[in-house]
């Protein structure tokens, strides 16, 4: 998977493979959440600069994403934030911008010290590294 930032979101594209299908050239609705779940993790360390854990996670499962179809978009942004806990907005478009899935992924997110130090969380920059 390939992040990148764009404006107050965190961006992310993939091909789906097909040994991630669920059933006749459907993404399972498990990769979805896992990828959902992912895009939001990479907001909280790009753009929140901490690391968290994942309290909650729903998902909305708005019409197929195929495997055979092209390349999918993720995209995140910050929904709601209350001290520690983070709520991303986080949608799944497929090749042809039709969104496919929706949700919010839950953050329990820790003080960026904390998070170095006890999550191994690396220096900011490192995320943007090729």
């Amino acid at each position: 998977m390939q992040f990148y930032d764009e404006g107050d979101e965190t961006v992310c594209e993939w091909q789906p493979k097909s040994h991630f299908q669920g059933y006749g050239n459907i993404l399972h609705g498990g990769i979805i959440s896992t990828l959902m779940d992912e895009v939001a993790s990479w907001y909280v360390f790009t753009k929140l600069k901490t690391a968290g854990v994942t309290y909650r996670l729903e998902v909305n499962f708005k019409s197929p994403v195929y495997t055979n179809k092209g390349s999918i978009t993720l995209r995140a942004r910050l929904k709601e934030i209350n001290k520690r806990k983070t709520d991303i907005d986080v949608r799944l478009f497929d090749n042809e911008g039709e969104l496919c899935s929706d949700g919010i992924v839950g953050y329990f997110v820790f003080p960026e010290k904390w998070a170095i130090e006890k999550l191994y969380y690396p220096d900011f920059d490192s995320f943007f590294v090729e």
